[in-house]
């Protein structure tokens, strides 16, 4: 039996994807939860083979609760699940432990051989994603790589990108983390002039454009 965590935030896709594992018979889902940060922290105590997780999850996305699990060196296999192909953020997530990344598109049967696949401690990528990656291989200098300016940022510089993006306040953000609203500031000031960006409208443009937040939202 493969033991599963399933972390989206919308409730009817969370439903979809419980239905469609436990119909696979030695799929079992142990937990489900609505945010990234739930994400990591439930994995810390289930300790579930497999985490199928949205990549764009609010309070912190995919990528960044994959490298806490990563980080605490649990067991388990995380899996991401993503709407678009986009080379610059499925090579973020094999840099934070991701072992899968599957195309919501492709969730389907597809789902279950990925979770079967890393449960094995191998990697899969969505046919998509891995052509993409082979030929970015074969052709080493083609146009966008190692242009990502948030590869720059510390762990916590991307939590705290995210929640401003997110809209979250000052005094919220400090809650969130544990911090002084004036350690929150500093950060705020320092994540403008390191993005050389004007305010923050243009973090959040940043935000939106590599993937941290969900342009819908």
């Amino acid at each position: 039996m493969i033991h599963v965590l399933i972390a989206e935030d919308h409730q009817l896709v969370r439903e979809g994807i419980r239905a469609l594992l436990e119909k696979a018979g030695y799929l079992q889902v142990v937990g489900e939860v609505s945010n990234g940060q739930q994400a990591w922290e439930m994995a810390e105590i289930l300790k579930p083979d497999v985490l199928v997780m949205d990549i764009m999850m609010p309070r912190l996305n995919g990528i960044q609760a994959a490298a806490h699990i990563r980080d605490l060196k649990l067991p388990t296999q995380v899996i991401l699940l993503s709407m678009h192909v986009d080379e610059g953020l499925v090579r973020q997530a094999l840099q934070s432990g991701v072992r899968g990344y599957v195309l919501k598109s492709s969730v389907s049967e597809e789902l279950i051989w990925a979770i079967r696949a890393v449960a094995r401690n191998e990697t899969y990528l969505s046919s998509p994603i891995a052509s993409i990656l082979v030929e970015r291989t074969v052709k080493p200098n083609a146009a966008g790589l190692g242009d990502d300016p948030l590869e720059s940022l510390s762990p916590r510089e991307k939590e705290i990108m995210q929640l401003i993006a997110e809209e979250h306040t000052n005094n919220e953000i400090a809650e969130m983390l544990y911090i002084s609203e004036k350690t929150v500031e500093k950060h705020r000031a320092s994540l403008i002039e390191k993005l050389k960006v004007r305010n923050i409208a243009g973090l959040v443009r940043l935000a939106v454009k590599y993937g941290m937040i969900d342009k819908d939202m």
